[in-house]
């Protein structure tokens, strides 16, 4: 009796795996096609995030804004233009921000590409974009700071 329930034991044993290996085997195929689905779907969106990375690192080098409209006049902003303006000038990023009336934290915003100025901060840039070191020292003294 005892080779009779052994054969049975192992006979249930290899239909019960042959079953689990036909109801899985749909499965398994399916979960490789997604995961090779997922995997293309992974590098497609980075190389789209590297071309937008690189759309917005050129675009954000120069950015034309339209001036005040008494002249028509467009002002070009740059972070690396401003970061020289503010070396030309000799003024620390919270004195430049006084002077166009901005914080500090916008100054290294700007030249950091993090944000860009508005187009009134711009023109006001811009309108420091020709004076000198002696002139800004002045025009700070005026705002009551130095």
């Amino acid at each position: 009796m005892s080779n009779i329930a052994a054969l049975l034991k192992t006979e249930i044993i290899r239909l019960s795996r042959k079953t689990v290996r036909q109801t899985l085997a749909p499965l398994q195929s399916a979960s490789s096609s997604h995961r090779l689905q997922l995997a293309a779907l992974k590098k497609q969106v980075q190389s789209l995030e590297r071309e937008v990375a690189a759309l917005r690192k050129q675009a954000g080098k120069t950015v034309a804004v339209p001036a005040a409209e008494e002249g028509g006049d467009k002002h070009r902003y740059s972070a690396k233009g401003l970061r020289s303006l503010r070396a030309r000038l000799d003024l620390s990023a919270e004195e430049f921000g006084k002077l166009i009336d901005v914080s500090a934290q916008s100054v290294y915003n700007w030249e950091a590409e993090k944000t860009l100025p508005r187009q009134a901060q711009v023109a006001a840039i811009a309108g420091l974009r020709g004076i000198g070191k002696k002139e800004a020292r002045a025009r700070l003294e005026q705002t009551g700071t130095a």
